[in-house]
């Protein structure tokens, strides 16, 4: 067990909500600075960044990214917490980063959101009224076990005397699965956040949007699909799903008859071959995305139904299947909406003596979530 305290517990959640989940006291290695970096904790691969903040603005000065074996965390829980300790020490293995905090997620269904009305009270009773009404608003029998913290959006539109709110939560066990790693690691774990909203994050960093901009992101990662749709800068629906990009290596695997390990490396860098064959695997790989893409249209279309008519203007897809040829000109016809790859680097520049121009275009989409876990700053408010 790490020596931290009660994480969630009495925070104060970030401006624009990107949500704080967890939060430990200083250490004395900091120094007064408020330097983080991201750590983004797959199920298929860590990610490692950290971003400067200059009188110009944002810089990504560091990226860098290993695989992380199949089985090590499934659906957000982690299964085997030595082997990703090892895996985390070998990504830091030669950067400077150890004696700076480390901002880390939690993703999928390890992490419970839920947007409730409730009256309008100040945050220190609304804190006890969740705690003691748990089980009104949250899927746990005993709030002991459950670490949470919460968002006030506004007021609700049709009560001037109620208010909207985010919850979000998860048992202690998991937390302390992943922060246990990463101490065990060497490292001082700071901010849990959820995948979710660090994207947010990172897309708030990037794109200019207006109040009622309504905008959907979706990260399809290895195990896990997230769906977070947010208006301006307020969340009005979330919803994860485990449909993703291992569901399209299996299918490579079963149709091709490889390992995993051989699948995962054709579905990324394609087959050998003739301009057709290539052109027949990407084909395949579309229609291997389909009940991805429609249980995204499900959810969407079940956005529309209770939004009272909404309208997305755009959706932004991340995680490592976003770059496959013909995604999110698909989804974008199934949906009716506009639909295009995110740029975490649309207002961030980088360190041209560490990276190229064709390494910030590759990892685009896949650095998304590390990114908006590194934009975070101790004492965000």
């Amino acid at each position: 067990m790490s020596k931290m305290k009660d994480l969630f517990s009495g925070l104060k959640l970030p401006a624009k909500f990107s949500t704080s989940l967890a939060s430990l006291p200083l250490d004395d290695i900091f120094s007064g600075k408020k330097q983080l970096v991201g750590l983004d904790i797959g199920s298929s691969s860590l990610k490692l960044a950290e971003i400067l903040e200059n009188k110009d603005g944002f810089i990504l000065n560091h990226f860098s990214q290993i695989p992380l074996e199949k089985g090590i965390i499934e659906d957000g829980v982690l299964i085997e917490p030595g082997s990703l300790t090892e895996k985390i020490k070998d990504l830091f293995k030669g950067t400077a980063f150890n004696r700076k905090g480390i901002v880390t997620s939690l993703s999928g269904h390890s992490a419970i959101i839920k947007k409730v009305t409730l009256p309008s009270m100040e945050d220190a009773e609304l804190r006890d009224l969740i705690r003691d009404e748990a089980s009104k608003y949250l899927p746990f029998d005993n709030m002991d076990d459950v670490n949470f913290d919460f968002q006030v959006l506004g007021p609700n539109e049709f009560n001037p005397h109620q208010m909207e709110i985010i919850l979000v939560a998860a048992k202690k066990e998991v937390i302390e699965g992943f922060t246990d790693a990463i101490v065990s690691a060497g490292l001082s774990p700071f901010i849990m956040d959820v995948d979710t909203f660090a994207l947010e994050t990172m897309y708030e960093a990037n794109y200019d949007f207006e109040e009622n901009h309504i905008v959907a992101m979706i990260n399809i990662g290895a195990s896990i699909t997230n769906i977070n749709v947010v208006k301006g800068s307020i969340s009005l629906f979330t919803r994860d799903f485990t449909l993703a990009g291992n569901s399209l290596t299996e299918a490579v695997q079963a149709n091709h008859g490889l390992t995993f390990e051989a699948a995962e490396k054709m579905k990324i860098e394609g087959p050998e071959g003739d301009d057709l064959t290539k052109k027949t695997f990407r084909e395949s790989l579309l229609s291997y995305a389909d009940p991805i893409c429609t249980e995204i249209e499900r959810s969407i279309d079940y956005f529309r139904s209770i939004s009272g008519g909404e309208n997305i203007k755009k959706v932004l897809l991340s995680g490592g299947v976003a770059n496959a040829p013909g995604l999110a000109e698909t989804l974008a016809q199934r949906l009716n909406i506009e639909t295009e790859i995110i740029d975490p680097f649309r207002k961030i520049d980088y360190n041209k003596k560490k990276l190229t121009p064709e390494e910030i275009k590759a990892i685009g989409s896949t650095a998304a979530v590390a990114v908006g876990l590194a934009l975070r700053r101790i004492g965000d408010k």
